[in-house]
């Protein structure tokens, strides 16, 4: 995995601008903040945040893929204030499911999400290097 970084951007704080990579392709539907039983736990913006994501985690461990080898991630949240109002309680999530790798991300505000209860739906690509699915 390459991140692309043109030498003369700044650096951006908390995602990668590119990612090059070769393995096996792995596509996680847009992941929600309930937990397996499909049941919300919280309300909350950032706790629904931090369950998405632990569901990225446990979808990526079915094809044997860890979360360093995610390419993209697209957040769809319904709440702009929401969602940068959270951004420290987000970050600690991130940093603790997540851990210190950062992918090409995009965020975008929608106007709902088919799950009324939904505040956030996280979508990932992900690539396995060769070798790692034998």
């Amino acid at each position: 995995m390459k991140i692309l970084q043109p030498p003369d951007w700044m650096r951006p704080k908390g995602y990668s601008n590119g990612i090059a990579a070769k393995g096996t392709m792995v596509f996680v539907s847009g992941m929600i903040g309930w937990d397996k039983e499909c049941q919300f736990r919280t309300s909350d913006f950032a706790g629904q945040a931090r369950q998405a994501l632990q569901n990225v985690v446990d979808v990526l461990r079915e094809a044997n893929a860890l979360p360093e080898h995610i390419v993209r991630m697209t957040w769809y949240v319904v709440d702009k204030q929401e969602y940068v109002s959270a951004y420290k309680e987000i970050g600690d999530a991130y940093c603790d499911i997540i851990g210190k790798h950062y992918p090409a991300m995009t965020a975008v505000q929608v106007v709902a999400l088919v799950e009324d209860k939904a505040r956030v739906e996280i979508e990932v690509t992900a690539v396995v290097p060769d070798g790692r699915n034998d």
